[in-house]
């Protein structure tokens, strides 16, 4: 929570949301109907405090963006959104989805044109900077099918016989003697959503550099998300501060990739030396 809010006020603030409510559909112009969340009601709860220790960005893809040409003539694409991990917000997903829909019966002069308004609608909404690519029909057969980089741990044998979340899982996970340079992945990343509690679905890749990492530590960690409630934006963000505290990573990069929901999929990427990663989908997106 910021300084001057409690967690009464904060929890007052998420029940405004549409998410997980009722709501009639414009097909019109709405701006307004995006919702902002600021990012700092979850950033205290893991001690984020400005400067952050990491850049990066939340890689949406619209899957369903339809309008109206200047003579009535329907119009599809895609769009791929970056928004700035420094924002002071992230955007609400069902609003995002609202908002998009809103366009449906809207006639806009150009693709130019819809790329500047959903840019201008999307930084107001973060507080922060916003890019927006269209991606028309034209362009899809070069979206690409990959997988992540790196090494999967989900075929390790383990038992699993709790699914709350654990941090202590990476407490003396980590092997001082060697010092490595590894890139990991899974694909048993599941949360649920802060507001409805309905699952999300995802994989995550882990690039690091330091002490090397128990892997099947570290799959146990990720599996003890599998009932926890939050955003995924604020999900990759707890990853990511307690592999540097308790793993002591000099270099870190936490990059998830979630399955779609409502034509939308998030994907936050969070990183302390690289830069952002060529937007592919995974299969299940």
């Amino acid at each position: 929570m910021t300084q001057n809010q409690t967690p009464y006020e904060n929890a007052e603030a998420l029940a405004k949301l549409t998410l997980g409510k009722t709501t009639r559909y414009r097909d019109t112009y709405a701006p307004e109907l995006l919702q902002a969340v600021p990012r700092q009601l979850n950033r205290d709860a893991i001690a984020l405090s400005a400067p952050m220790p990491f850049h990066g960005a939340d890689i949406w893809t619209a899957y369903e963006l339809s309008w109206l040409n200047t003579k009535g003539k329907p119009m599809v694409a895609m769009a791929e959104v970056h928004l700035d991990a420094e924002s002071k917000n992230l955007v609400e997903s069902k609003s995002f989805k609202l908002y998009l829909n809103s366009f449906n019966q809207t006639k806009v002069e150009s693709v130019e044109q819809l790329q500047q308004m959903l840019t201008q609608d999307l930084s107001r909404c973060a507080d922060g900077n916003v890019a927006v690519k269209v991606i028309e029909p034209k362009q899809f057969s070069g979206q690409r099918i990959t997988e992540l980089p790196g090494i999967c741990i989900d075929d390790i044998d383990i038992d699993v016989v709790e699914y709350s979340f654990n941090p202590d899982w990476l407490r003396n996970s980590t092997d001082s003697k060697q010092i490595v340079a590894e890139t990991l992945n899974s694909n048993l990343l599941k949360s649920n959503c802060l507001i409805t509690s309905q699952p999300d679905w995802g994989s995550v890749m882990i690039r690091y550099q330091g002490p090397k990492i128990d892997r099947e530590k570290l799959l146990h960690y990720l599996i003890s998300f599998r009932q926890h409630n939050e955003f995924h934006e604020q999900c990759v963000e707890r990853i990511f501060t307690d592999l540097k505290r308790y793993c002591q990573c000099s270099k870190l990069t936490v990059y998830a990739r979630y399955t779609r929901r409502g034509g939308l999929d998030i994907n936050p990427f969070r990183s302390d030396f690289e830069h952002l990663p060529e937007s592919n989908r995974l299969a299940r997106q």
